[in-house]
């Protein structure tokens, strides 16, 4: 288990079944309703950021791929937050 952290690995399996997770929601889409596109891609962008932010300092990367990524995770959370907003007044 430790290899599997300290080699990035880990993020890797997560990254793997964030993918599965849009896959499966997209094919379910049409029976979950209120499901935008773009609110899907606002929820889990932020968190990929992230994610993959870890993992370059995981694998020892140049800091700046890890400042670029968690800088690029702020307007993704605002960007999530913004649609969240937006899709709780439609949807209620």
């Amino acid at each position: 288990m430790k290899e599997l952290l300290e080699t990035g690995r880990l993020i890797d399996v997560a990254l793997v079944v964030i993918g599965l997770e849009l896959i499966v929601l997209f094919t379910a889409r049409a029976r979950l309703g209120c499901l935008r596109t773009l609110d899907v891609l606002g929820q889990l962008l932020a968190g990929l950021l992230l994610m993959l932010a870890v993992r370059c300092a995981l694998i020892g990367a140049d800091y700046r791929w890890t400042l670029a990524l968690v800088s690029a995770s702020f307007p993704a959370h605002v960007f999530d937050l913004a649609r969240r907003s937006r899709a709780a007044s439609r949807c209620t």
